[in-house]
This record gives C-alpha cells, sequence and structure tokens, in this order.
C-alpha cells in the first residue's frame, strides 16, 4: 500500500484524508439505477412469450367444404367437354363433314343444356340443318336462338338469308340483316360467310339471292 500523502507546512508534515473508497457499480447499483428500477419496474423483466411462437404464420383457411370442391371439379370438367364437342363440330363444318359436325353439335345442345355455351352450339346445328336436314327445322332454330342470343351477328345474318330464300318474307329478312350488319358489317360479304364463318354452301347461295333480291 502507497504511504500516505502529506502536506509541508511551516516545517511540519500532516497527513492528508484518504479519499473514499470507490464503490463498485457491479456490487450495489447507482441512485439512477435504483430509480428507474422502482419507477418500471416491467422493464427489466425478460419476456416469456417465445418470438418464434409469436411471429408463426396463421393456419390457412379455405372456406369451402369438400363437397363444394368437388362439385367445382366436376363442373370443370363438364365444360371442358362440351367446349371439346363445340370446337370439334365447328372444325367438322369447316372441313365439310355436315353429318358429323350435326352429330357434335347436338351432342352439346342435348347433354350441357344447362350451360350457356350450348346457345352456340344452336347455332352451328341450325347452320348444318339448313344444309343436310328439314330446313323448315332449320330456321325455327333460327328463329329460337335469334332471340335466345339476341345481338349475335351471324343468327341473325342466316336468319335474314333463310326467311328470303325459303319462306318469301323480304321485310322479315331486311329487319334480320340490319341487326345482323349494324353489328358487324362483314355479313355483306359472301366471302367472309363461306371462308371465315364455313357457312354450308346453300346457305351462302340463300344470302347471295338475298344481297342482290334475285
Amino acid at each position: 500500500m502507497p504511504p500516505p500523502l502529506t502536506s509541508v507546512s511551516a516545517g511540519t508534515t500532516t497527513p492528508l484524508p484518504r479519499p473514499p473508497a470507490a464503490v463498485s457499480s457491479a456490487a450495489s447499483p447507482s441512485r439512477r439505477q435504483l430509480l428507474l428500477l422502482s419507477t418500471f419496474p416491467l422493464l427489466l423483466i425478460p419476456p416469456t412469450t417465445s418470438t418464434a411462437a409469436a411471429s408463426a404464420p396463421a393456419a390457412a383457411y379455405d372456406p369451402t367444404t369438400e363437397s363444394e370442391r368437388a362439385a367445382s371439379a366436376a363442373l370443370s370438367l363438364r365444360v371442358g367437354e362440351a367446349v371439346r364437342l363445340l370446337d370439334l363440330g365447328r372444325d367438322l363444318q369447316a372441313r365439310g363433314d355436315f353429318p358429323s359436325a350435326l352429330a357434335s353439335f347436338t351432342a352439346v345442345v342435348r347433354g350441357y343444356k344447362d350451360l350457356a355455351l350450348s346457345e352456340y352450339a344452336r347455332v352451328g346445328r341450325a347452320l348444318v340443318l339448313y344444309e343436310i336436314g328439314d330446313r323448315d327445322e332449320s330456321i325455327a332454330e333460327m328463329e329460337d336462338v335469334s332471340v335466345a342470343l339476341k345481338g349475335y351477328p351471324e343468327i341473325h345474318a342466316a336468319l335474314a338469308a333463310a326467311l328470303y330464300a325459303d319462306k318469301h318474307a323480304p321485310l322479315l329478312a331486311e329487319n334480320q340483316f340490319a341487326i345482323a350488319t349494324l353489328l358487324d358489317p362483314h355479313y355483306t360479304d359472301l366471302a367472309y360467310v363461306r371462308d371465315t364463318k364455313h357457312w354450308p354452301p346453300s346457305l351462302v347461295s340463300s344470302l347471295r339471292n338475298f344481297i342482290t333480291l334475285s
């Protein structure tokens, strides 16, 4: 231990008092620490909730039931099959295989009548019937579909051609053709209905007679 400090004054030596021993901050808390502890005691209490558990994502919620999912899957399969038959009918019609096209369109109309796309199969069926079937049945189908699909230009144009050529009703034909061409002017072009819409030859001929008033 070092010797005590001394002060020299007037030839005498007087021991100086020792400084007080420093209080270790590790041994006892300071006044500031005691004040914080008494004021905010919860600040020093460690959390008991696991942060991993708190941040765990909630389980995925699916509002649909098993039966609803099964019904949706079954409906998707039916729609897919109906679309396949409709596309097949149009492809067969484009290739001139009108009996097979009629079979495909009829399968959609009879087997999937609850689906909206069955109305478009009725359009194809009416056009093909005009070529190979009973024209009266074809025109009746056209008239019915023209109401169900009012504003669908193809059925109005086809009905105009049939009414003029087969029913000798030029005024009704003009009304139907006005609707069709207002919505789609392409129906004044015989090449369009023949090469793009793939109408049967007899219906193209009836439209030609109507347009030329022959």
